[in-house]
């Protein structure tokens, strides 16, 4: 039995968390990242800027009392382990469409598609080269619920795996513009990319409620997903310019 001097000793503070090594992607024009800031004063100052750039045709009587709302969805996801969070704004007319038939941002005056888009890096038990174990297992606990539309994917930076899923939503009265019950069907796309640099995954998550373009955000998804690298890509372009120069 410990004796009470050894049975009130002070336990040993737990080990610190690890913060996820670095990702890298592009985001196509048309995000609008949310001012996602340590401190109170700079996600302030990134709001103010935020509802400037997303409110382009607004004035103060938008952007003073949009901001304040916007720093307070910054804050709330401050601590939930997502990095980067970003509104997608994209005109839906057809005088709007780039030569490939995507959705631009344009004059949004026509018709505007919005999304949703987050990045959250989720600790994981791996080693550096365990990343398509963790893809498998991934795999099969998303393959579980048969309402997931569940793929592999093997992308530039690794193994990776999508889930798809489709909700429909039942509105109150109450809370929508006609006043009666309104059905809403919304459509998520959610890609697991193992970080080969530490025992991470990354998860990115397009979400929207403009399921008419849902296939222009499953080909912008996929764009984006060509661009992510767990290595600086200014890093990878010095190595190419050295080889090419040798």
């Amino acid at each position: 039995m410990p004796s009470s001097a050894e049975s009130t000793a002070p336990l040993p503070p737990p080990p610190p968390p690890i913060d996820p090594p670095p990702v890298w992607f592009l985001a196509p024009e048309g995000f609008f990242a949310l001012p996602l800031a340590d401190s109170p004063d700079e996600r302030a100052a990134r709001a103010h800027s935020f509802v400037r750039d997303l409110y382009s045709r607004g004035d103060e009587t938008v952007w003073e009392p949009a901001a304040p709302y916007y720093s307070a969805i910054a804050e709330l996801m401050q601590n939930t382990g997502v990095s980067y969070a970003a509104m997608g704004l994209f005109s839906t007319s057809e005088e709007d469409r780039t030569p490939e038939g995507d959705i631009a941002r344009h004059d949004l005056s026509g018709g505007a598609a919005q999304c949703a888009f987050t990045l959250a890096a989720i600790p994981t038990d791996q080693a550096d080269a365990d990343t398509d174990v963790v893809a498998q297992g991934i795999l099969a606990a998303l393959s579980a619920d048969r309402y997931n539309e569940v793929d592999w994917l093997d992308l530039p930076c690794g193994p990776a795996v999508s889930c798809v899923t489709w909700r429909q939503l039942n509105l109150n009265p109450a809370v929508t513009a006609s006043g009666e019950a309104t059905e809403l069907v919304t459509a998520q796309i959610q890609v697991h990319v193992p970080f080969p640099t530490g025992p991470f995954t990354a998860v990115f998550t397009l979400f929207t409620a403009s399921v008419e373009q849902w296939s222009q955000f499953v080909d912008m998804m996929g764009a984006i997903l060509q661009t992510v690298s767990f290595v600086d890509p200014t890093e990878d372009l010095a190595l190419l310019e050295s080889a090419e120069e040798a």
